[in-house]
């Protein structure tokens, strides 16, 4: 009789020699199938634009492109900023470690003694500032908070400090790029119900796919009225909604702010920059009480905001905007270019300056 151990152990080894079989003939037949590869050879193209030719049919790039045109774009993007970001710390290397080497010194002690030029300091109220305008709340900041903004502080300073200089150096001789910048241009529209800022007609219209409750987006609508106030007429803002399924006051929000809007466009944006400097208050109550404060008629508003009779609107908006590629917020069309997230406003400038020069 055998002991009972080994009639286990007898028992696991045939399974495990079992599973090791079945393991090797599943394998096998994968390996052979890997092996059954399509006839593909890599030729010049027979014309600009054709990227592959299946059969007889030519296919070109916007076909295989398809409905995935974001995820080509932001692999290019992605390319074009690391290239961008060698670009510049080649300039550093390039430019500064010239001027090192005409005053005897190491990059590191040129810029360090002649361009930062010392110890950077962070004053109270630069860092109060900081804290404002970031929004960060007072329960969250204690020493070490404290000392790790004042780090980024300085080496935002410091870095700074080395783009001026760069800049100072190619004024007289710019640096030629020679591969551009991606763009995805995106017919994108303005609704009927969508709220503007600025003109209609202007020669650049910037779209923008926002959520109340996103804090990105409330960064973002700092820009937009930076971008207002700089280009007046020659751009024209248009508001479409996007609220995303975490945050569940953004819906509402968006519905609420239309019936204000029914009043007065004015009366919107002022509702608008109300909503996002108080994000944490959107229950019914406080969306109200907001209409309150702009100015808009509150019976009206109850009226319209209890009947949700813009709810079609704002899912219209999220409809459309998933259509032409949103996938987070906020995201903006720049005369059709994609931005995406609260980037700052020199990042449009550069958008918005090349649209009014080509048009």
């Amino acid at each position: 009789m055998q002991k009972p151990g080994k009639k286990y152990l007898s028992y696991t080894l045939a399974t495990s020699m079992l599973t090791v079989m079945i393991f090797a003939i599943v394998t096998a037949c994968s390996d052979k199938q890997a092996k059954a590869k399509p006839n593909i050879v890599t030729k010049p193209a027979p014309q600009a634009g054709v990227v592959a030719k299946i059969g007889d049919e030519l296919i070109t790039e916007e076909q295989l492109i398809g409905d995935d045109k974001m995820d080509f774009f932001e692999l290019k993007k992605r390319e074009y900023d690391l290239k961008m970001d060698r670009v510049n710390r080649l300039m550093t290397e390039k430019l500064l470690g010239a001027e090192a080497k005409k005053a005897g010194m190491s990059l590191d002690d040129y810029i360090e003694k002649k361009v930062v030029k010392g110890e950077i300091k962070i004053s109270d109220a630069e860092m109060k500032k900081f804290i404002a305008d970031k929004k960060i709340p007072d329960s969250q900041i204690n020493d070490q908070i404290k000392e790790r903004i004042k780090s980024y502080m300085q080496n935002e300073k410091r870095q700074n400090l080395i783009q001026a200089e760069i800049t100072r150096l190619t004024k007289s001789k710019p640096v030629e790029v020679y591969f551009e910048r991606p763009k995805m241009d995106v017919k994108v529209e303005l609704a009927d119900h969508t709220p503007t800022l600025g003109k209609k007609g202007a020669k650049v219209t910037i779209v923008e796919f926002s959520d109340f409750q996103c804090p990105f987006c409330a960064r973002g609508a700092e820009t937009i009225h930076q971008i207002a106030k700089k280009y007046g007429n020659k751009v024209v803002i248009g508001f479409r909604h996007f609220p995303l399924p975490m945050h569940k006051e953004a819906g509402p929000a968006s519905e609420a702010s239309m019936c204000v809007n029914e009043q007065s466009t004015d009366k919107f944006w002022k509702y608008h920059d109300k909503i996002f400097a108080n994000q944490q208050s959107l229950d019914d109550a406080s969306l109200e009480k907001f209409a309150k404060e702009v100015g808009a008629n509150v019976e009206k508003f109850k009226e319209c905001y209890s009947s949700k009779k813009y709810a079609k609107a704002v899912r219209d908006d999220m409809e459309y905007g998933e259509k032409v590629g949103v996938r987070s917020t906020p995201t903006f069309f720049v005369n059709g270019q994609i931005v995406n997230g609260a980037v700052p406003i020199e990042q449009f400038s550069e958008m918005i300056d090349e649209e009014l020069a080509a048009n």
